[in-house]
């Protein structure tokens, strides 16, 4: 078993969603194509691969359905994530509902059991997280959103202890840090616990992959997967 990542699916199946990607730049061009030929190359039904938002363009959860079955069609276990764009999430207990092979996290982990004796027992945790403070564009009511999206990371990361996980990987759409400012509360209460990665995506284009929070700080590994960073690939986080 194989974990994986990509972020930012922004998939656009339903009939009334017209959202061509190619015209942010070659990266999405032809993108679901291209992933869906890596996804399959990459992942079988034993591996699991963590979505971190912006997985559909649709407004509510029957525009957004099309691609949930999309992602559902393909291989492995999925762990979803909420992201900015991700307007149909809600109504968390009626979205775990929908199928077997996909965890919609929010508040609470996904629990990997070992594959063998002895082996650790592993979480996914995570929120979408939010702005940073000290961002430009940073105001007080981003504060609120902000000290939600940290509430929300300690439910998760405490509901993987709760459970006697000795691993956790965390995965949070937007960047918990940025390579100026590799510290912030998200990054602090990551480290009180047995965080060994964490991925996330939001960031698009050159100049925004250049900001990335990206290597070891703290003893976690950071790492950007969105689409367009990672050439529509999934990349392998863990096993």
């Amino acid at each position: 078993m194989k974990i994986y990542a990509i972020a930012d699916l922004h998939l656009s199946f339903h009939e009334s969603i017209d959202k061509p990607m190619k015209v942010f730049g070659e990266g999405w061009d032809h993108h679901e194509e291209r992933l869906e030929k890596n996804w399959k190359k990459l992942i079988s039904d034993e591996d699991i691969i963590l979505l971190p938002g912006d997985l559909s363009w649709g407004l509510r959860l029957d525009e957004a359905m099309p691609d949930l079955e999309w992602i559902h069609n393909m291989p492995g276990r999925k762990v979803l994530i909420k992201g900015n764009h991700d307007l149909w999430w809600s109504r968390i207990q009626h979205l775990k509902s929908l199928y077997d092979d996909m965890f919609f996290l929010q508040n609470d982990c996904c629990l990997i059991e070992p594959e063998s004796p002895g082996g650790v027992l592993t979480a996914i945790c995570g929120t979408r997280g939010w702005i940073l403070p000290g961002s430009d564009e940073f105001t007080e009511h981003d504060r609120k959103i902000y000290e939600r999206e940290i509430g929300r990371l300690r439910n998760s990361l405490d509901a993987a202890m709760r459970s006697g996980a000795e691993r956790i990987i965390a995965a949070l759409h937007y960047p918990p840090a940025d390579n100026v400012r590799n510290q912030s509360e998200f990054t602090e209460l990551m480290e009180k616990y047995p965080v060994t990665d964490c991925v996330y995506g939001h960031l698009h284009g050159m100049a925004a992959f250049s900001k990335r929070i990206q290597g070891e700080y703290g003893g976690i590994r950071y790492r950007l997967v969105s689409l367009d960073f990672l050439g529509a690939e999934p990349v392998e986080i863990a096993r």
